[in-house]
Order: structure tokens, then C-alpha cells, then sequence
């Protein structure tokens, strides 16, 4: 049987169209609706087998505040608020002490168990929503769409949908990117003058506005391709709203819809309700090293970490789908870096470049990389080397409770190169590392099919997976006929 869990809207409605000033503060309720994972420090999780966890019935404190609603309605509980507190970072990290990434709850300051159970929380959940059908708030749906705004055959699909939500719900509002207010394709001007009441349900967002306010948002449309989607992931490093992605692009693994009956797809999802999947994302944070003598040793600082003085600085976070990449960039000769997982040395990189997937991020740059295909519910890192010195460097694959570091020695010859889902590319001097860690905000991918036949039928559908053009003919069995 499907149970149903209603969304409640991100805000009320403003009473007047300036949002930028009026929902800056959340309150506890709105942030209890979000896609967060969040920690009680006090909270000591008995050992168990991860891989043969039972649903219990009673109720159980959980690490993540969509998963404790999902317990409170599966045990027909009158919701219950609980106070959960971020963790605090009580020990020197990385050469120092960063209370603000403690205070952010950064996923590069937890501790090796926490990172653990915060992956499990997030697997958890996303087997919980995959067997749920979730409602979107009935009055004053707030939407956000994303599209190529470049593309002008997008931009005539993107005025079809938009007239098509304002006809069809009368109080649904809808945002869109700023940059068309004032294009002729879209013509809002021509769309206000059919109904004097569109003007006040259209809206404007920029990057800004979304990493500002991400719980404004009940449900995001992205209308392109797969780098549309991963565009929306960039807008939202922190909270995520569901995000319901319709193919228009050149390849579609991550767009789980046709457009061409997008009418019918988002009458059924407001009427009978959504299917959440989360994917797991990864949180990078560039660290730049407080000083350039080469004759330092960045394995020891990284690994040992006894100075009192502070080795290295944080300088910026990204949290990205699919993969990070540490290149040799522009540079003519081959990246010379060291990996790390955890507190250890793994090896020393001499190649073009490492690339650290997600399992989304599988079917990416790391499959062009020669990494393995891997279900997005797979707990695992994957580190591909790109062209190696080596012909023994092999991909391996890593636990998601590990916090991976890519390094550039302090004597290396170049620079590296960091790439962030292919959106922001750094520099990395001598010295200067960037971590990789699972990140506490997942992606919330609204799912066409059951959780699990989603993901084999976009193998089939866009990189023809094992597809063949005909079958082994059978042996003939037939026996002969005697004379």
C-alpha cells in the first residue's frame, strides 16, 4: 500500500511581490521540512550490520529531518518536533581549528563515525521516499524553472510551460531566470496582457536568490539536458527542492521525462503526488597553504598535523553532483599530486589528472575516465586516474565514509587544476590541497519509475548499455528423420 506525506509549502505567500526582504529569517518549522541531514551529538548508534537493517517498530531518533517525518506518520504519530544541533568540532582538523566550518556543520570536520552515519542516513531516506508517493502542497505551489536560456527552441518550450502552469492553477507561482523579463520569445509582456492576474504570479530568480533563499522552493522544473540538471544542483549547494527534470537536450541520463507529455506529468504529480530519490553529493573545499617553503613535506602536514601552527586555510566550498577534477590544466607536462584518504597516504599521481566521482557522476566523465558504472545507491567513492604514468594505476573505488584529499606537493614542478562538476575551475599552487567528503545536502531527483528500474533504463535508453543486434541463434535440436 502507497501512503502519502504532504509537503507543507517552503513560505506563505508575501503579501507583497518583494521577497528578497521578507523571508531571509526561516523559522524551525520550515527548516524541519528541508532535505538536511543534521546531527545529535548525544545520539550514540549501537553497532549494527549496515546491510541488514530491519524496520522498527518503535520510534527511532534519526539523523535526517525528512526521515524523522517519514517514522512519525509510518507510526501514526502526531508530528513531533525535536531539537537537532549541529555538530561541533572539538578537535584541530587540517592544521587548525575552523569554527565556522564547525559552526556549518562542514562535512570535512566530522568525525569518522558521524561521516558514516550520515551516508547511512542519507541511503536510508532515499529508500524510505522511494516507496512513498509524496503530496506537493495543494495552494500556493511556488516552482522554479530552469532553462537554457541560450537556446532558443528551449525558450519557445519554456513559454509553452509557463503559460500552461498559469492557466491551468490559478494561484501557483512561478519563478524564472531574470534574463527573460525582457526577451522577445518569451514574451512576458504578450503573457500579462492575456490575464492581468499573471503579472503577479510571475517572478524572477538569479543564482544569487536561490543560494539565499533555497526553501523558498516547493519544486524545481529543469527543461534541457543533462547540463541543465546539473546547472540546478549548482544554484543549490546547500538545500535542494525536488527537482523534476524534462528532456530537451543532446543527452539525457539525468532527465527522466519527455516533454511532449509534460501536461500529464505534472497533473499527475500535483493531484496524486511525487517519487523522491536522493543522490548523494559530494562537498570540495579548496585549501590553500599558509606558506611556500619547498623544502615542507605535505604528507606529513596532512598526515600527522602536530604543528600548533596553522598549516592551511580554507578558502571555498563546492558541493557538485557528479565529479571533481584535479587536471594539469594548460600546464604541457603531467600533474604530479598526492591522494589521501582519510589520515592516510594512498599514493603519489603522475598523470594528466584524477578524477573523484559520485555514483551519479558514474555514467559522467569517470566512465570516459575508464571508471565503473555504479548504482546511484552504492555507498562508494570512485577515483579514476585520467591517463596515467603508470599502467598499473587502476581504478579503485572508496567508501563514502571516507574523506579523500588530493594534494600538490610543495617541490612539484606546476600547478594543478581543480574542476568543480565542470563550473568552476582553481588553481592549486604548491602546497595547497582540496578534500572531498560526502555531503550532508543530498540531490532530490524526482523519479518516473520505481526507485531501482529508473536508473537500468537510463543505461539502455542514452549509452545503449550491452545492447546487442540480435540474439545468439539456438541450436537445432531437431532430430534427423530416419530413412
Amino acid at each position: 500500500m502507497i501512503s502519502t506525506k504532504e509537503f507543507k509549502p517552503a513560505m506563505a505567500k508575501s503579501s507583497d511581490d518583494d521577497d528578497y526582504d521578507d523571508i531571509g529569517a526561516l523559522d524551525a518549522n520550515a527548516r524541519s521540512h528541508s532535505l538536511e541531514v543534521l546531527f545529535d551529538p548525544a545520539i550514540q548508534v549501537a553497532k549494527r550490520r549496515k546491510s541488514s537493517m530491519v524496520a522498527s517498530h518503535y520510534v527511532i531518533t534519526n539523523l535526517c529531518f525528512v526521515h524523522e517525518m517519514l517514522e512519525a506518520q509510518r507510526l501514526g504519530n502526531i508530528a513531533h518536533a525535536q531539537k537537532l544541533v549541529d555538530p561541533v568540532a572539538a578537535q584541530c582538523v587540517d592544521g587548525f581549528i575552523d569554527e565556522r566550518a564547525a559552526e556549518e556543520g562542514a562535512s570535512r570536520i566530522l568525525t569518522k563515525k558521524q561521516l558514516s552515519d550520515m551516508a547511512l542516513g542519507v541511503r536510508e531516506l532515499s529508500k524510505h521516499l522511494g516507496s512513498l508517493r509524496m503530496k506537493l502542497p495543494r495552494n500556493n505551489l511556488r516552482i522554479l524553472v530552469v532553462a537554457k536560456t541560450q537556446d532558443k527552441e528551449n525558450i519557445v518550450h519554456h513559454r509553452e510551460l509557463l503559460e500552461w502552469l498559469l492557466t491551468e492553477f490559478d494561484d501557483f507561482i512561478i519563478y524564472i531566470e531574470d534574463i527573460l523579463e525582457e526577451n522577445a520569445t518569451i514574451d512576458i509582456k504578450g503573457l500579462v496582457a492575456k490575464s492581468a492576474g499573471f503579472g503577479d504570479r510571475i517572478r524572477y530568480w538569479t543564482p544569487q536568490f536561490c543560494t539565499k533563499h533555497p526553501h523558498l522552493f516547493d519544486l524545481v522544473i529543469s527543461l534541457g539536458g543533462d547540463g541543465t540538471v546539473l546547472y540546478t544542483s549548482w544554484l543549490f549547494q546547500k538545500i535542494v527542492p525536488p527537482v523534476i527534470s524534462f528532456s530537451l537536450g543532446s543527452l539525457g541520463f539525468l532527465t527522466k521525462f519527455d516533454f511532449g507529455d509534460f501536461k500529464n506529468i505534472l497533473r499527475d504529480a500535483h493531484n496524486v503526488g511525487i517519487t523522491v530519490s536522493l543522490r548523494m553529493r559530494f562537498e570540495c573545499t579548496v585549501m590553500r597553504a599558509n606558506h611556500k617553503d619547498r623544502n615542507r613535506d605535505i604528507c606529513h602536514e596532512i598526515c600527522e598535523r602536530e604543528d600548533e601552527e596553522p598549516t592551511h586555510t580554507p578558502e571555498k566550498s563546492f558541493t557538485v553532483l557528479n565529479e571533481l577534477v584535479v587536471d594539469r590544466g594548460p600546464n604541457a607536462t603531467l600533474s604530479s599530486t598526492e591522494l589521501f584518504g582519510d589520515d592516510e597516504h594512498l599514493t603519489s599521481v603522475q598523470a594528466d589528472g584524477i578524477c573523484i566521482a559520485t555514483p551519479t557522476g558514474s555514467t559522467a566523465y569517470s566512465l570516459a575516465a575508464g571508471g565503473s558504472l555504479s548504482h546511484p545507491d552504492n555507498p562508494v567513492m570512485l577515483v579514476s586516474p585520467i591517463c596515467a604514468h603508470s599502467l598499473s594505476f587502476r581504478p579503485i573505488i572508496l567508501p563514502d565514509s571516507m574523506v579523500i584529499r588530493v594534494a600538490v606537493p610543495y617541490d612539484a614542478r606546476t600547478t594543478a587544476w581543480a574542476s568543480f562538476d565542470g563550473k568552476e575551475r582553481i588553481e592549486l599552487h604548491q602546497g595547497d590541497y582540496v578534500t572531498i567528503a560526502a555531503s550532508r545536502y543530498p540531490f532530490a531527483f524526482i523519479q518516473s519509475k520505481p526507485h531501482q528500474g529508473d536508473w537500468f533504463d537510463s543505461l539502455s535508453r542514452t549509452l545503449q548499455w550491452n545492447s546487442r543486434t540480435a540474439r545468439q541463434k539456438a541450436f537445432d535440436t531437431e532430430s534427423p528423420e530416419k530413412n
